[in-house]
């Protein structure tokens, strides 16, 4: 394992090996509060606990009615803090850096009346959901509100953020033309409303505070999404972690028996246009195939999600060269 367990510096934090337990968000751990509780605390501690190079906790809302599910964890307000340095504490035992994902639903919200970038229709969990627009009122007040739960991150303890702008959520339904039909300047500039956000808050935390974000590997296209990469690299993300963007409205590509998932070969492509830290992910179940990855697409860090699910262990088993289990797919963590 030459290059999954060299270390990799973000920013100016140094990561013990290049394994990430990405955002997953676990249903059952919450409740309607969004505060922190004991299960969570102790979710958290166990993955730290497990030698990950870096944890970035599950996508946790910075408004409640941006919400994907009414048990989803909040930083939307001041009282959420207490609950997430709970978190941190307990990871930082270990010596392990947590940053925290700042989420906002949009369309693909739980609640009947739901915000996108523009007015849409469109599947959400297999029934079809009409979203309206948002004013340019509430745009700004969500635009805030990331802000203001950047600087509760700073004061909870978090190494960093990572903004959530994929998976079909806002900040994709803004980098998406084909869901993006604005006519004002925020539906011609698609990337804006990520970039003042990003601005805004690089000018509010301390100069030492990662800021990265996940981004859409096809938005729609993946020649979009590597414009949107070399832009954010530009303003100072210090790294970009590569997913599905708005599924519905996107045209995946990857070359004929590429040996790994859409996603990683935008990774990879997206990589070779920013000097930044790039992450892969997609169905990495074994420390040969993460190792392979890294040798031969060149990105710099693997997010591994299934594996901690089922042995929060996965990363000092996989450094002992123990057997490191195997997710079956199930409904459990759903």
């Amino acid at each position: 394992m030459r290059q999954l367990f060299q270390p990799l510096t973000i920013h100016k934090l140094t990561l013990q090996n290049r394994i990430s337990v990405p955002p997953m968000v676990v249903y059952h751990l919450a409740d309607d509060t969004g505060t922190v509780t004991d299960r969570q605390i102790e979710h958290y501690r166990e993955m730290a606990e497990g030698g990950a190079g870096l944890i970035i906790q599950e996508g946790t809302c910075v408004e409640r009615t941006g919400r994907l599910t009414d048990t989803q964890l909040g930083i939307w307000e001041d009282r959420h803090i207490e609950g997430l340095k709970r978190i941190t504490d307990a990871v930082h035992q270990f010596h392990t850096p947590i940053f925290v994902q700042l989420h906002h639903a949009g369309v693909f919200g739980f609640m009947e009346d739901t915000v996108c970038s523009s007015d849409i229709t469109c599947t959400v969990k297999g029934e079809e959901k009409q979203s309206r627009a948002l004013t340019i009122e509430e745009l700004h007040r969500i635009q805030y509100s990331f802000v203001t739960a950047a600087e509760r991150a700073v004061k909870a303890g978090y190494d960093g953020v990572e903004i959530h702008a994929c998976h079909n959520y806002l900040i994709s339904q803004f980098y998406n033309n084909l869901v993006n039909r604005r006519t004002d300047v925020y539906g011609k500039l698609p990337s804006l409303f990520a970039l003042e956000v990003i601005g805004e808050i690089r000018r509010r935390v301390p100069e030492s505070f990662v800021i990265g974000v996940r981004l859409g590997a096809f938005e729609p296209t993946l020649a979009d999404s590597i414009a949107h990469a070399v832009e954010l690299e530009e303003i100072g993300v210090d790294f970009l972690d590569i997913s599905y963007g708005f599924e519905q409205r996107s045209y995946p590509e990857k070359p004929e028996k590429y040996p790994f998932s859409d996603r990683i070969y935008a990774a990879q492509e997206i990589r070779k246009r920013v000097s930044i830290p790039v992450f892969a992910v997609g169905g990495i179940a074994s420390p040969e195939q993460a190792e392979e990855i890294l040798q031969k697409t060149g990105v710099d860090m693997v997010d591994i999600g299934r594996g901690t699910l089922v042995n929060p262990n996965w990363t000092n088993d996989a450094k002992s060269g123990r057997d490191v289990g195997t997710c079956l797919y199930c409904k459990t963590c759903m």
